[in-house]
């Protein structure tokens, strides 16, 4: 019996063995799968890329994309949205909360040039690193300070017939979105939008730090669960791709 038991045992030992070097070498494959998928250039090459191989492929391009030389950060399927949302809204106001470098205030400003009608206002914390060429131009106000503690500057510049869009673009810590949301809310016209970008952290993309808390994703979720005068407007994801899932919020109260 004793002989019998060390022989299961022994046999037991070298099937577990085997099966974590078979798991080790398939995750390994699977590691340089993935990694040949991410520097795939061309499109033939890659007709078998994962989705999230893609999506960090569309991120290190988008953090390199620019308007006009200006860094807009914007990927390319959210920017043809904006600019439908654009021309089906004709804003009066669009509200741009975190601007960066200003590739998209330019970028919507150029919008309502072609609409020939309407004003950008920037909101960020910090605007040293906007260009003169965005300053300058004549649709577009900047506001300095934190979101929720400029509202009321922002504010003093809408008249009561305006029609607003907002779009936020900021820390995308779950608190600041929400709180921002909660703020800013009452400004969106009805059936214009109040889009959340960055959705996709850890909903497609995933960061480790900064967002234990959730992110963009989560505060959209908990402000529409308050809040009836918002629904989630899936059909402006319909690319598919988007760096907005759950983001488009279109105010219908």
């Amino acid at each position: 019996m004793t002989e019998i038991m060390a022989a299961w045992l022994k046999t037991k030992r070298e099937s577990k063995s085997f099966f974590w070097r078979k798991a080790f070498l398939i995750i390994d494959s699977l590691q340089k799968t993935f990694e040949n998928h991410e520097n795939s250039r061309h499109l033939e090459k890659a007709m078998n890329m994962p989705v999230k191989a893609l999506l960090k492929k569309i991120q290190k391009e988008t953090l390199r994309s620019r308007y006009f030389g200006i860094p807009a950060i914007k990927s390319p399927m959210d920017f043809w949205i904006y600019m439908e949302i654009v021309n089906e809204i004709k804003p009066d106001i669009i509200i741009e909360i975190g601007n960066a470098w200003g590739g998209m205030l330019l970028a919507f400003a150029h919008m309502l040039d072609h609409i020939g009608n309407g004003r950008v206002i920037g909101v960020d914390i910090d605007h040293s690193k906007i260009p003169l060429v965005v300053k300058a131009h004549h649709r577009i106000s900047l506001l300095e300070g934190d979101a929720c503690g400029s509202f009321v500057r922002v504010k003093d510049l809408i008249l009561p017939h305006h029609r607003v869009l907002i779009i936020e673009d900021s820390s995308h810590t779950y608190e600041n979105t929400l709180n921002i949301l909660r703020t800013y809310n009452s400004l969106v016209s009805k059936g214009s939008y109040f889009i959340i970008e960055d959705s996709i952290i850890n909903h497609g993309l995933i960061f480790r730090n900064g967002f234990h808390s959730g992110g963009p994703h989560e505060a959209i979720e908990a402000f529409i669960k308050e809040n009836n005068d918002f629904v989630i407007d899936r059909t402006m994801e319909r690319f598919l791709i988007t760096w907005n899932p759950k983001g488009y919020l279109r105010k219908i109260g």
